[in-house]
C-alpha cells in the first residue's frame, strides 16, 4: 500500500533493554509480589506492630499456605537474582547502567525535580533512579538474608546473631520489606508520570529520538 509524500516518516527504532534484562525484571516483578503479599499473611499470624494488612491483600489463605507461597516466591527471586547479577557484571550492565553515580549528580536531580523538572532519557538511568536501584538490590539482599534468620534460626545463628537476634531479624526483614514497597509505588508513579516508559520494558525498543535528553515536566 502506498503512503503519502505528506506522512511523518517513521523513527527508527533501537534496542535499549535487553531479553535478558526484560525477562529478569518481570519475574523479578511477579516473584517480590507474591513474596509481598504472602509476608503481609505471615505478618499477620504473629504482628510486630500493633496492626494487621487486610486480608484481601494477602495471599495464601493461612499461615502454611502463605509460607508455601513466599518460600516458592524466594527462591525463584534467589535464582533470577544470580542471573541478573552475573549478566550486570559478565556484560557490563550495572557499569553501563548505574555508574558513574555520585551524591551530587543525586543532589541536582532532587533540586530539578523539586523545581517541577525531572530529567530523562528513555532506556537511561537518571541520578535519582540509579540511587533507587542500587538501593532496592541491595534491600532484595538484605530481605533474603534476615528471612534466612528468621526461617532458620539456629542454622544460621550466626547471621541471625549479626541482626540482632531472632526479633532483630524480624524487625530488618519488615523495614526492608517497606522499603521495597515504597520504591515499588515510586516506580509505578514513574511509569504512570513517563508511560513510554513502559512500552520497551516488553519489546526493548524504542524510537531513536526518544533516547535522547530531555526534561519532563
Amino acid at each position: 500500500m502506498a503512503t503519502s509524500s505528506d506522512d511523518p516518516p517513521k523513527l527508527p527504532s533501537v534496542v535499549i533493554h535487553p531479553l535478558v534484562v526484560r525477562v529478569v525484571h518481570w519475574i523479578n516483578a511477579f516473584a517480590i509480589l507474591v513474596m509481598i503479599l504472602s509476608g503481609w499473611r505471615i505478618y499477620n499470624a504473629s504482628a510486630i506492630f500493633p496492626f494487621h494488612f487486610p486480608s484481601s491483600l494477602t495471599l495464601g489463605g493461612w499461615l502454611a499456605g502463605a509460607l508455601q507461597w513466599h518460600f516458592a516466591a524466594m527462591w525463584l527471586l534467589v535464582a533470577n537474582g544470580i542471573v541478573y547479577v552475573l549478566y550486570g557484571v559478565i556484560s557490563g550492565h550495572y557499569r553501563a547502567s548505574f555508574f558513574p553515580f555520585t551524591a551530587r549528580a543525586v543532589a541536582r536531580e532532587f533540586a530539578d525535580l523539586f523545581r517541577g523538572r525531572m530529567s530523562h532519557r528513555v532506556g537511561a538511568y537518571n541520578a535519582i533512579q540509579k540511587m533507587a536501584y542500587l538501593v532496592v538490590i541491595l534491600l532484595g539482599i538484605v530481605l533474603v538474608l534476615s528471612g534466612l534468620g528468621i526461617w532458620k534460626p539456629v542454622q544460621f545463628q550466626s547471621l541471625t546473631a549479626l541482626m540482632g537476634g531472632y526479633e532483630g531479624a524480624r524487625l530488618l526483614h519488615f523495614f526492608a520489606m517497606a522499603g521495597v514497597v515504597g520504591f515499588i509505588v515510586v516506580h509505578v508513579a514513574l511509569v504512570i508520570l513517563v508511560p513510554r516508559t513502559l512500552l520497551p520494558m516488553f519489546t526493548g525498543r524504542a524510537p531513536h529520538g526518544a533516547t535522547s535528553p530531555e526534561n519532563e515536566h
